[in-house]
């Protein structure tokens, strides 16, 4: 919905919507994020039932975040939820802080006080909910991303594409659209989160995920392939069968290494946020070799000295070095 829109429905003399207002007339009432309501068929049951809890706490976390409490207390709140899920909730808080911020014509702050509170240990997913924000207001998509950071920032691009990917399944999974407007490195990670957002899609079906891929151009299913690794790793991959599965399509379009960095990634991101999950566990070790200790390790080792090649940029040359480091390694 446009500006103006919003304003006739609580325009005031003073200038601005009030928070109350903005909540009741357009951020609490999101479009459905469970499967069935997106029309996401298939997949094993218990498949269904994580990725539905997933997206459940996502919304939890978004909804809390609406109450425009101090950031401390919000984080206080979204630390009681189970570690599993507790990623998802950070994620939907920092969308909806971000919402709140581009809707308000005063405080404009919210998204980054959350970030530099005890919420910073999930940076990554704080960043990434920060793409579903830029999703509901792209303009300047890109710019907007790296300005709030020059490595972690891109991570709001994967967020960007994993939104399209999930709310926007015809035009971006089924038609293969890319966003107009960026760079080709931006698009790159657009796809690393299109890539995410196909294990909901497809409810974690190893077939059915190859399958979507391979319609794809073969230059973007290396990202592709990277955002499914990471999402299963991260939200939950069924059972060894299914990555084993996963592993050989992967290895099949030349994207191992890729798949195998997007695991990385998820490990990280768990570690760095205090949030393991068993899942989580499983996946870093049948898939990589390693605990996901070690592999975050690894991911942080790489992000602190990323030395990029000719037009890289921080983001691609961090992923570059840590597809080598695991090429290296004997565990992969």
């Amino acid at each position: 919905m446009q500006i103006q829109a919003l304003r006739q429905t609580g325009f005031s003399g003073s200038g601005f919507l009030s928070a109350q207002r903005l909540r009741t007339t357009i951020l609490s009432r999101p479009p459905a994020s469970d499967l069935a309501s997106r029309g996401f068929r298939g997949g094993e049951q218990a498949a269904r039932d994580r990725l539905d809890r997933a997206a459940a706490t996502f919304m939890q976390g978004y909804r809390l975040a609406l109450r425009d409490v101090q950031p401390q207390e919000l984080t206080v709140r979204l630390n009681r939820i189970e570690n599993a899920w507790r990623g998802f909730a950070f994620e939907g808080a920092a969308m909806a802080l971000a919402l709140l911020d581009k809707l308000s014509f005063s405080r404009r702050d919210r998204l980054v006080r959350f970030s530099r509170s005890q919420a910073k240990r999930h940076i990554y997913m704080i960043h990434v909910g920060f793409g579903w924000a830029l999703a509901r207001f792209p303009w300047k998509v890109e710019k907007q991303a790296v300005s709030s950071h020059a490595l972690l920032g891109w991570l709001a691009l994967d967020g960007f594409g994993f939104h399209q990917g999930f709310f926007r399944t015809s035009s971006y999974v089924e038609r293969r659209k890319r966003p107009r407007g960026l760079s080709s490195s931006a698009l790159r990670v657009v796809d690393q989160g299109l890539g995410r957002s196909l294990w909901f899609v497809k409810v974690a079906d190893p077939r059915r995920i190859a399958e979507t891929i391979s319609r794809f151009d073969s230059s973007r299913r290396p990202d592709l392939w990277s955002g499914v690794g990471l999402a299963c790793a991260y939200a939950g991959a069924p059972d060894a069968g299914h990555m084993r599965a996963l592993i050989r399509g992967a290895e099949a379009t030349g994207a191992g290494l890729d798949f195998r960095q997007g695991v990385a990634f998820a490990a990280a991101a768990r570690e760095r946020a205090g949030n393991p999950a068993p899942h989580t566990e499983s996946a870093s070790r049948f898939i990589c070799g390693k605990s996901p200790e070690e592999l975050s390790q690894l991911c942080e080792q790489v992000a602190q000295h990323p030395s990029p090649k000719g037009s890289e940029t921080l983001y691609e040359a961090w992923r570059r070095g840590l597809r080598e480091a695991l090429a290296d390694s004997a565990g992969c």
